[in-house]
């Protein structure tokens, strides 16, 4: 029997689709940003909602300030999901701090996964 939530390799593809959702969340173009924070990237599928997850940084490009701006605070790291047939919806992950609160949470059994605090929304900094 497979666990019903599986780490899932970031190939190429998988960076630019995220990278086109959070650039989307900003109302900016992809090519403000120039990919996504080196190990801070996660992503996984839950078979039990036929969900895939995901949580990331953006580079914002050192030519776009306003991707930047995007960048900070609650911007600086996105958590992203694709239900089944659908595409990647991004959502800021939001401040970072005791009294945070998450656009999105990823399910329990995502979050144990990562390594993640329970009811989190972002990598444990």
């Amino acid at each position: 029997m497979s666990p019903a939530v599986v780490n899932e390799p970031v190939t190429d593809a998988i960076r630019s689709q995220l990278l086109d959702a959070g650039a989307a969340l900003n109302q900016l173009p992809p090519s403000d940003y120039t990919g996504l924070q080196p190990g801070q990237t996660y992503y996984a599928y839950d078979s039990a909602t036929s969900t895939y997850w995901a949580g990331a940084a953006l580079v914002p490009s050192p030519s776009s300030q306003q991707a930047q701006v995007s960048d900070q605070d609650d911007g600086s790291y996105l958590v992203f999901m694709e239900p089944a047939g659908g595409t990647w919806t991004a959502y800021d992950a939001g401040y970072v701090g005791p009294d945070s609160t998450c656009a999105e949470t990823p399910p329990a059994a995502v979050l144990a996964l990562w390594g993640w605090l329970p009811g989190t929304c972002h990598p444990n900094l």
